[in-house]
């Protein structure tokens, strides 16, 4: 779909534009062009002004392709930091040389800018994101057998596994990240990679010095959600670890309770989130709590245990949120201890009402690796349960206020020796709510179960042991599954280190399902403050042939910024949605989910574009003009390339006006010589030289009186086409001439008087023009400044 941009209005463009030569004959393709303006300033300017120069770059390609556009900072200002704005879609970078460019802003000395988008064209007001192809079974790197993926999708909409190995040593590497789509490990390897306390790049920072736990529940930061809090273990600590998916770094760990004490803590499980903090359980049964918005410990924590101490060296157990309450697991496997549950209120720091004590879920000696909210039937969260593994499996559901409630039939029927683990919650498009629990062993390879808590029952179109004969030869161990919203696709990981898809609806692996999901703010494409929107107009496919898509059981779901579904007419036959009845005033940013229901996934490939009609998009970054007064102007030109060529903006020449300190302070000193001698009056005399001289000097009949005019310039800058003005002399009168800054300058001129009764009061001033003033600056004047020349009138 393209469109003619329209011309975007943008201020004090000074110079006219420029761009590639015109196409010579009609069939010649348009080539981009970028049109320069600054703002923020008058003309001329100040020194020591903020200039925000912009750039809008008019796209004029047919088809995708990568565009640059890079600015230098130009002579005699500097750039501002923290003020490179690109349009969503394009990377900024920087320079100091203005050759090499970074992908991090230096502290300082910036010379140029750059912002380059890989797949920019044919429409430059959109955003587009990767369709994920059906994920196919892939072995992680080798390290461990991971244990449940947490996913990150790349602005570029490329789908990724992340996993931590659990269960292993501070300096064994253990994180790993995998690209969905080609079953290739990510950029940035080799993989795996330790894990550090310190934040940096992964595999950048020495030994690693983070061990990994037994059962990994992992929590996405709400602001930054390529942000992810683990469960760490290090010499001297049990902590919050942070994983940063987005840079490929550690982001910091911070400790929550010292190993060791009585009764010990050896490691954490973990984590869940409430009212805007994490909690996990630590294995001498204590509750720890860490608040994400200021990265702090919460006061008072650790909390009292709700769970008894296990002498174990991993916490066998989890957590889950019910209701804004926390309920932990925990097990001592191979003792008398019986496996129990436990429930924390945040709201008084302390066990729940009617939780003064833990309540049992099994024979003493099973293990826990679980435990899962209970939901009712209409899908409102009710309890915890908890499934152990033993030589009998027990399942047990407990209610908020310590009831029992009725386990799910299927996990209460699994055979002793099965292992379950932390369950994934879905809500079908039904509105049930479903979990899906991953086990392995006592007889079972690897397979899922499903519950439909809204029926109380197996959930229906699915089998009631979920296996993958096609991953592996059926042999996953499953440990855990994550949700993919945009594909709407079940991604797992187990104990045989091997990622797969599969279909929540039917338990098919590969899951036969595409999805991607964009983010479109309009307003984010523009930076000199001016209207520039017109509308938002469509979502559409791109490299996916419709015949392949069954729409009529895909589906797209629109947002906007305050997570309101905005409604819209669904999908066109050709895989478009029309977007022109969704107000951008009332909705100025939009989330566009698509989810694809595929009839063949081999060989799938395409994106998801999100167009809005508006102006050519902006690159923006400010600068401070210098103070120095040499700087009489800043000039400014960007240049780009794309799949149409390469071309040039306009260039801005901004005049700059000197300010209060760059202003001259010019004197003019008129004086007259009060000697007899016509010798000691010319150029250089010694005068005596007064304001006004003796009576009689010009005599009763005739007489010459001598003038000096001193011309002083204290600076702090020179003068240039000064002249001297004597409203009464015409010899006095000289120039033009120059004056630098701290010197002066001397005229000598006189005038005849005859038959002069009357005294002569001669008056002369100065007009300049400062050094660096932008041309056609008007001459400025200094006052008038007279010496007078009495006869013997002067007395009368």
């Amino acid at each position: 779909m393209r469109r003619r941009m329209l011309g975007a209005v943008l201020p004090l463009v000074l110079v006219a534009a420029t761009s590639a030569a015109l196409p010579t004959t009609a069939e010649a393709a348009a080539v981009s062009g970028l049109t320069k303006s600054v703002q923020g300033t008058g003309s001329p300017a100040d020194h020591g002004a903020t200039a925000n120069w912009v750039i809008g770059y008019d796209d004029q390609a047919t088809g995708s392709g990568a565009a640059t556009i890079t600015d230098a900072v130009g002579a005699g200002q500097a750039f501002q930091a923290g003020s490179l704005h690109a349009p969503p879609g394009w990377t900024p970078s920087w320079s100091t040389d203005g050759s090499t460019f970074t992908g991090t802003e230096p502290a300082s000395g910036v010379t140029a800018v750059r912002a380059s988008n890989p797949d920019a064209g044919p429409d430059a007001t959109s955003l587009s994101a990767a369709l994920t192809p059906p994920v196919q079974a892939v072995t992680t790197a080798t390290g461990g057998d991971g244990f449940s993926p947490v996913l990150y999708r790349t602005p570029g909409g490329v789908l990724q596994a992340w996993n931590i190995y659990h269960h292993l040593g501070a300096t064994s590497p253990k994180v790993v990240c995998t690209d969905l789509a080609t079953g290739q490990r990510c950029p940035g390897g080799p993989w795996p990679k330790v894990l550090n306390t310190a934040s940096g790049p992964l595999g950048t920072l020495g030994a690693g010095d983070i061990a990994s736990t037994m059962v990994e529940q992992y929590l996405h930061d709400p602001v930054s959600p390529a942000k992810v809090y683990y469960p760490a273990v290090t010499a001297a600590s049990v902590g919050v670890g942070c994983l940063d998916m987005a840079a490929s770094a550690n982001c910091g760990y911070w400790a929550l309770s010292p190993t060791g004490g009585s009764p010990a803590v050896s490691s954490i499980g973990g984590f869940v989130a409430t009212g805007g903090n994490l909690y996990g359980i630590v294995s001498s049964g204590a509750v720890v709590c860490w608040t994400m918005a200021t990265q702090s410990a919460c006061g008072g924590q650790p909390y009292a245990p709700i769970v008894p101490a296990a002498n174990q060296p991993y916490v066998y157990g989890a957590v889950t949120v019910v209701g804004g309450k926390v309920f932990a697991s925990t097990s001592s496997p191979g003792t008398s201890q019986q496996p129990s549950l436990g429930c924390f209120d945040p709201a008084t720091a302390a066990a729940c009402a009617n939780w003064a004590s833990s309540r049992p879920t099994g024979p003493a000696g099973n293990y826990n690796y679980n435990d899962y909210t209970a939901f009712d039937t209409s899908g409102a969260p009710a309890g915890a349960c908890a499934s152990t593994t033993g030589g009998t499996n027990v399942t047990t559901c407990y209610a908020l206020d310590g009831s029992t409630l009725t386990a799910p039939p299927g996990a209460a029927a699994l055979p002793g020796g099965v292992y379950m683990f932390p369950a994934e919650v879905v809500t079908d498009p039904s509105g049930h709510v479903r979990s899906y629990l991953p086990i392995w062993n006592g007889g079972y390879a690897g397979a899922a179960l499903c519950h439909d808590w809204t029926t109380g029952a197996a959930c229906a179109g699915l089998p009631a042991l979920i296996t993958h004969p096609t991953v592996n030869g059926g042999a996953t161990r499953d440990y855990g599954y994550t949700y993919d919203p945009p594909s709407g696709c079940l991604i797992g990981l187990g104990d045989a280190g091997v990622l797969f898809s599969m279909d929540p609806a039917t338990g098919a692996t590969p899951c036969v399902r595409s999805g991607g999901q964009v983010t479109l703010k309009p307003g984010d494409f523009y930076c000199d403050g001016g209207s520039h929107v017109q509308g938002y107009t469509a979502a559409r496919l791109t490299g996916v042939d419709p015949a392949n898509v069954d729409f009529a059981a895909s589906r797209v779901t629109v947002v906007d910024q305050g997570g309101a579904t905005v409604p819209t007419p669904g999908f066109a036959p050709d895989g478009s949605v029309d977007l022109t009845g969704v107000s951008v005033a009332a909705h100025p940013s939009i989330t566009v989910t698509t989810t694809l229901v595929l009839h063949n996934g081999t060989g799938f490939s395409g994106r998801l574009v999100v167009d809005y009609a508006g102006d050519a998009p902006q690159l923006c970054f400010r600068t401070t003009i210098a103070a120095d007064c040499a700087v009489a102007s800043v000039a400014n030109t960007a240049t780009g390339t794309d799949s149409t060529g390469s071309f040039t903006s306009n260039t801005v020449t901004l005049p700059v006006a000197p300010g209060a300190s760059c202003t001259p302070k010019v004197k003019v000193e008129k004086e007259i010589c009060t000697s007899a001698s016509a010798t000691k009056c010319g150029p250089g005399g010694t005068g005596p030289w007064a304001k006004q001289a003796g009576v009689g000097l010009l005599g009763l009949l005739n007489a010459t009186a001598y003038w000096r005019i001193t011309v002083t310039n204290e600076g702090p800058v020179g003068i240039t086409s000064a002249q001297v003005v004597d409203s009464v002399e015409p010899s006095c009168q000289t120039g033009p001439f120059t004056l630098a800054a701290g010197t002066s300058k001397q005229v000598y001129c006189s005038t005849y008087a005859l038959l002069s009764l009357f005294p002569i009061t001669n008056q002369a001033k100065v007009s300049y023009v400062p050094a660096n003033v932008p041309p056609g600056t008007p001459p400025s004047h200094t006052g008038w400044s007279s010496a007078k020349a009495c006869s013997l009138l002067c007395i009368l």
